[in-house]
């Protein structure tokens, strides 16, 4: 029979306590790749790697709980600890559940991280890492974001400084037509560039650091060209809309680089600012900063909140449902495990008792009925005890006893003990049916079986 075994371990380095440079740093690999490499370790069952601007994260199935948190440790190495959340088999079920709701993104409720999920589903299913856990976990992960959406609130609106921004834009200038700069590869500037992906004419993404900016770009729907502040003069003069994010001290776009510009949008989502307000003066100018943008997302912030609750209480409904099935697949699983490697035992004992007895011609039908019913009895009585521990196990949320007994009553299940005391009873029945001289024989045999 094939045994569904093994604990869920995750890692996660997200928005929630890392910056976009602890997130790239453990993305150095594909999602594909990086689910080959955990499969290859002899420990791990199945992997799922989900890598976003806004997250990285692993996932493993092992066999001791131990073993997953070691391997998952040398995942993050890159990063230090205190940015990385570390999640048990059960926390990691209901992470997943809250991402695909959206509940842990940058922005509540955001579509894209469903899309997301999906497609990090199937580079695990084609790199092999997905087994009968996760395969099970994920499918569950992807109808919960699935009724989040259908059945609240949660991606209604505009909510974002970003999507904000965009909406902005829109009653401004015709996207499609307008060439496009967004200073600042860090989450806001991630959020912006993927909301005008693909509406825009052409996306140029200006940032300190040029491989940020190439790591945003690589995650857009869309091409972009990618630069450095240096490069901001001559960006802004070929721009029609310019949206800026960036942790800076002091401001990075003055009246001296903006020019003289025939018509131009400029949003700044900065804080302190990135545009020097004298910009705004400027004849063909449009500047628009926080206070304007504030005004427009209150409303929908305030309705994602309120469906957040509801969500909350689907992945609570989800979760459950997925803990009881859970729970009923692996001690079923044990229990028939245990109960095959019995009836095995049972069989082959049963046959050596009854060929001696055949062979010395006084077992009559009645009295195979006899001591079939009682091998049949025994293993019944002897596998009750630990039957009921294992379901036990299982409502108290013990996977470690779940995991282990699956190993140790696999296939090659012998119970020695049980075949001991078997044989005192298979003993006493052969006396009260008159055959006090055979039960030493068969008694005999039966030990000598148990001691090969």
């Amino acid at each position: 029979m094939t045994l569904q075994t093994g604990l869920l371990s995750g890692v996660s380095v997200s928005h929630h306590h890392g910056g976009i440079d602890e997130i790239d740093a453990v993305s150095q690999q594909t999602q594909a790749e990086a689910v080959d490499a955990l499969v290859a370790s002899d420990q791990i069952s199945e992997a799922f790697v989900l890598q976003t601007c806004n997250r990285a994260e692993a996932f493993v199935v092992t066999e001791e709980a131990e073993d997953g948190v070691e391997i998952l440790s040398e995942y993050v190495d890159p990063v230090s600890d205190a940015v990385v959340e570390r999640l048990s088999h059960d926390r990691s079920l209901r992470h997943l559940m809250r991402v695909s709701a959206g509940l842990e993104s940058l922005v509540i409720g955001e579509d894209q991280i469903l899309g997301q999920l999906r497609g990090a589903y199937e580079a695990a299913k084609l790199a092999g890492g997905i087994g009968p856990v996760l395969d099970e976990v994920i499918v569950k992960a992807i109808r919960v974001g699935e009724r989040a959406r259908t059945e609240t609130r949660i991606n209604e609106g505009v909510t974002s400084l970003g999507s904000a921004a965009v909406r902005l834009s829109e009653s401004t200038l015709s996207l499609a037509e307008s060439d496009a700069v967004v200073i600042g590869a860090g989450q806001m500037g991630a959020i912006v560039a993927r909301a005008l992906a693909g509406r825009v004419a052409t996306l140029r993404l200006v940032n300190r650091s040029v491989q940020n900016a190439e790591h945003v770009a690589e995650s857009l729907s869309v091409p972009a060209t990618t630069g450095g502040l240096e490069q901001l003069p001559a960006a802004v003069d070929q721009a029609d809309l310019v949206i800026t994010a960036t942790s800076a001290a002091d401001h990075l776009l003055s009246p001296a680089i903006v020019g003289s510009p025939e018509r131009l949008l400029v949003i700044d989502l900065a804080q302190p600012r990135d545009v020097d307000p004298a910009v705004g003066a400027i004849d063909g100018v449009e500047l628009h900063d926080l206070d304007t943008l504030n005004a427009v997302t209150a409303g929908t912030r305030e309705r994602r909140q309120a469906a957040a609750v509801a969500v909350e209480r689907i992945i609570d409904e989800e979760f459950e449902n997925l803990m009881t099935q859970f729970k009923r697949k692996r001690a079923d699983a044990v229990i028939a495990a245990m109960y095959e490697g019995a009836e095995r035992t049972k069989r082959r004992e049963l046959s050596t008792a009854i060929d001696r007895l055949e062979a010395a011609g006084q077992l009559t039908e009645e009295q195979r009925a006899v001591v079939d019913s009682l091998a049949d009895a025994l293993v019944g009585q002897l596998l009750a005890p630990p039957t009921q521990s294992l379901r036990d196990a299982a409502e108290n949320d013990d996977w470690a006893t779940i995991s282990t007994a699956l190993r140790l009553f696999g296939p090659g299940l012998e119970l020695e003990e049980e075949l001991q005391a078997g044989a005192r009873s298979v003993e006493s029945v052969l006396d009260a049916m008159g055959m006090a001289d055979e039960h030493a024989e068969i008694t005999e045999e039966m030990q000598d079986r148990i001691g090969d």
